[in-house]
């Protein structure tokens, strides 16, 4: 019947709404566990999506319902109801399996809302907005449909309420093909000192390196230096720099302990509101907040101008953040073109990648400095 696994999830969705990170709690969750591999992988599903699409759930569900429920029955509702609208699990087998994995106080509510559920979705379920039918705050829709246009907006939300794919590198590393691709952007080969400037978990640092250059990687946070370490060990780049290895150094990227004009590359991955990588961080969505993106544009352009002063005549720039808000793209390029160009540097391309079924959603641009900030200063002297 599936109980074990339908409990589990139940007891996860708890947790999450109490404030812990999905995709910290549940690899933890899963590791204690004796569930099967394909159990995990239904009870991924179960949490996961269930989360993403709460608001949709919860909609349907309230219609049954004289009063908001307690924790639990809440989360075995929107189990249940995940399984009957999305997975399109026969309704006997979705209800009964969730009734008898909820607490048995619960269990006639269970029952009795769930069926209703089923009933309704084989009437057809209308929502009143598309923000409510895709399961998505009112403002992050309003937003992305102001700066990408509606249609493309809705398109790249629709994907996002898929559950991700998973892309493993030849060394073992589980990186997305967006993320892939920016660590390429960075024009660096053997022999080449290469700074990423917010490194954890450390994905494109370790593809960087395993192109012979060599890379000191910089995280702010020491818990996230820790896993940036942990995964540099693990694929065997826990060398010397002259050995073409990964160093990593916690420090404030906005103000970090480097000489200027020290390194053949720079890249700025930088935190952003991830509004493009929302299906593999399904609580996301509910967490940002408008004010957040402010306050996240300027650490951005802070993080940039930084690193410029760091890359050596002749070197690359690469800025990058996996999210879709106009403010932290072509925004942060427009309002640090000044202090660029002071600095010498010189814009090779930019480009936004929509979330696609295959891939993530992801900004990237990349500058060369073509000549020395005291060039530029002489030539107005």
């Amino acid at each position: 019947m599936g109980t074990n696994v339908r409990r589990f999830a139940i007891d996860a969705i708890v947790r999450i709404d109490d404030g812990a990170y999905a995709n910290v709690l549940l690899p933890k969750m899963l590791a204690r566990t004796d569930l099967d591999n394909r159990d995990k992988r239904f009870a991924t599903e179960l949490v996961y999506g269930s989360t993403r699409r709460k608001r949709a759930h919860d909609y349907i569900v309230d219609k049954f319902l004289t009063h908001d429920p307690l924790p639990l029955a809440r989360a075995a509702l929107r189990v249940g109801t995940h399984q009957i609208v999305e997975l399109q699990t026969p309704a006997h087998a979705a209800v009964s399996a969730t009734v008898e994995a909820a607490p048995a106080k619960f269990r006639g509510l269970v029952n009795a809302v769930l069926r209703k559920v089923s009933a309704a979705h084989e009437v057809g379920i209308s929502f009143p907005s598309e923000a409510i039918a895709l399961s998505y705050p009112d403002w992050i829709v309003a937003r992305l449909s102001e700066d990408l246009g509606r249609a493309t907006a809705l398109e790249a939300l629709s994907v996002m309420n898929l559950a991700a794919r998973s892309h493993l590198r030849q060394d073992g590393y589980t990186q997305d093909p967006s993320s892939a691709q920016v660590a390429k952007q960075v024009a660096a080969q053997a022999g080449d000192l290469v700074l990423d400037l917010c490194a954890a978990p450390g994905g494109k640092a370790t593809a960087i390196a395993s192109r012979g250059a060599a890379v000191v990687a910089v995280d702010s946070h020491l818990g996230r230096a820790g896993l940036l370490q942990e995964n540099v060990k693990r694929l065997g780049y826990h060398r010397s720099l002259q050995e073409s290895g990964v160093a990593v150094v916690v420090a404030d990227g906005t103000n970090a302990p480097f000489t200027k004009n020290t390194f053949d590359a720079v890249l700025v991955d930088a935190p952003c509101s991830g509004l493009g990588v929302l299906r593999r961080r399904p609580d996301a969505r509910w967490r940002i907040k408008p004010h957040d993106i402010d306050a996240l544009v300027v650490l951005q352009q802070r993080l940039l101008c930084a690193a410029a002063e760091l890359v050596v005549v002749g070197g690359s720039l690469i800025y990058s953040v996996c999210t879709l808000t106009r403010a932290e793209t072509n925004g942060v390029l427009n309002d640090t073109a000044s202090k660029l160009k002071t600095l010498g540097f010189e814009l090779s391309e930019s480009a936004m990648s929509l979330p696609t079924v295959a891939q993530d959603g992801m900004f990237s641009a990349c500058w060369t400095r073509r000549v020395a900030a005291s060039s530029i200063s002489s030539k107005h002297d």
